[in-house]
């Protein structure tokens, strides 16, 4: 009987050094860290987005600039770093377009994303608790004609519209894209009448909305407008397959200087990411601020990256003349204005957005707390 209780006492002894010693291990082997978040990351197959790519095309080679990515699966998951330590994993989430990002960011089912600075105010008018963190690029827009239309400038082609005898066709992707605005916004400093109704002879240029990039080059090569109004890298496509070939940089329209800095792509984040994993989103601005100089002072590179990872042609790349940052410039907040009257003025907004202007709307749009 003796023998039995020894064994017990001797049994539950045993089973206690055992627990304590696991309650030791994370001591001895070193305290384990909170767990790593995982941030679900959206972007798009853009040039506008290189920032991002090249970051994670180069992975350790940004180590030194504070932060960088790890790969694990290419072009699916990586891990972010910073100061020697994993602070999140990335899963990245390719969208389709700007109005598929805001959609997906109110169902919640991304923490950070990559769009156009129109698809991520919709959304937040429309209820998704997000917050803009800085611009990925500006400019990189033309004015293109098509090839043998013999325009070479923008003093040209205003003097083409005034005399044409009928309407000039200026072919546009989205009515809320960057080109369009900046056009409309050029020409309604002067006497040339702009209309978007097809039955209006009266107006000198006729804007049609071709409903999408891929449709640049085939309403150039069939006449079926007198030109559009792109983003990069398609002026610098178009003028490499011989269909048409650039007028202007709109940046350059008058008056002078007050296009340069104008928004398009934003990178943005869910309030709730901001809340609980403040060091990652930090972490991830400064290595897109590095990333954004890197690639404008790297053009053959990101060309090659772009290629690589896109099929986008190299020669296209280097010759755009989009500028990547994440600083918000005064003309680029300008810029923001001019989005958000827009919207508005096309009744795109009905929520929290619907009749502000940038000044009242900018605690809800916009969290630049995380910059360099």
């Amino acid at each position: 009987m003796q023998s039995t209780t020894t064994r017990l006492v001797n049994t539950v002894f045993s089973l206690l050094a055992i627990l304590g010693a696991l309650s030791l291990a994370p001591t001895l082997s070193g305290a384990a860290g909170p767990a790593v978040p995982t941030i679900r990351f959206g972007y798009i197959y853009t040039t506008h987005h290189m920032p991002l790519i090249a970051a994670l095309a180069k992975g350790k080679a940004f180590e030194n600039t504070g932060a960088y990515f790890k790969e694990v699966l290419p072009r699916e998951k990586y891990e972010l770093y910073a100061d020697g330590r994993k602070l999140a994993r990335i899963d990245l989430v390719l969208n389709k377009s700007g109005s598929e990002t805001a959609t997906m960011f109110a169902m919640k089912r991304l923490d950070m994303a990559m769009a156009s600075v129109t698809a991520i105010m919709s959304g937040i008018d429309r209820g998704a608790q997000v917050k803009i963190l800085c611009p990925t690029h500006v400019d990189g827009m033309a004015l293109v004609a098509p090839k043998g239309s013999n325009l070479s400038t923008w003093d040209a082609f205003i003097d083409r519209a005034k005399k044409s005898p009928r309407p000039l066709t200026i072919g546009y992707h989205s009515p809320t894209s960057a080109p369009k605005i900046i056009l409309e916004s050029a020409l309604a400093g002067t006497d040339i009448k702009v209309t978007e109704n097809p039955n209006d002879a009266t107006a000198d240029i006729l804007l049609v909305d071709i409903k999408s990039t891929a449709n640049f080059i085939p309403a150039l090569t069939s006449r079926q407008v007198d030109g559009v109004v792109a983003p990069a890298p398609f002026p610098e496509m178009i003028e490499l397959k011989g269909v048409g070939t650039i007028v202007t940089d709109l940046r350059d329209l008058p008056p002078a200087g007050a296009w340069h800095n104008f928004p398009c792509c934003v990178m943005a984040a869910r309030e709730e990411t901001l809340a609980t994993n403040a060091e990652a989103v930090e972490k991830l601005v400064k290595l897109m601020a590095a990333s954004a100089s890197w690639s404008n002072s790297h053009k053959q590179e990101v060309a090659a990256i772009a290629e690589k990872w896109m099929g986008t042609p190299t020669a296209a790349v280097e010759k755009s003349t989009i500028i990547y940052t994440v600083q918000p410039s005064q003309n680029w907040m300008r810029g923001a204005a001019t989005y958000l009257d827009m919207l508005n003025r096309l009744h795109k907004l009905s929520g929290p957005l619907a009749g502000k202007n940038l000044e009242e709307a900018k605690g809800r749009l916009f969290e630049f707390d995380y910059l360099p």
